[in-house]
């Protein structure tokens, strides 16, 4: 597949709709970076499970919440979607620009 990870498919959010999203209940991260990247800095609450391992069927239950895939700069998590739509996994959207986008909103992370 060519463009870099990205598909026709995926639906992609900015970090002020992921928050209005995460304030309201209504998302659950997933971060596809690798565990060192998520314990330096992650978004709150977000759920690590990195690209080098990932299977959609390991996602977590997500009742009522949309499943929004989440990298550094959105490469990765494009890759992720790739590989849930080969599944046939319901997932589609991921946070443009990653966390680097969320920090260059001025949104916060947690460490460690």
């Amino acid at each position: 597949m060519f463009g870099f990870g990205k598909s026709a498919k995926h639906r992609e959010i900015g970090p002020a709709e992921l928050k209005a999203m995460l304030d309201q209940g209504e998302a659950l991260v997933i971060d596809v970076r690798e565990p060192g990247e998520f314990a330096a800095e992650h978004i709150a609450g977000a759920v690590n499970l990195p690209l080098s391992s990932f299977d959609p069927a390991r996602l977590p239950a997500a009742v009522g919440k949309t499943v929004i895939l989440q990298c550094a700069g959105g490469k990765r998590s494009g890759m992720a979607l790739d590989r849930c739509a080969e599944a046939q996994a319901a997932i589609d959207t991921h946070l443009a620009g990653g966390l680097g986008a969320w920090k260059s909103a001025s949104l916060p992370v947690e460490r460690g």
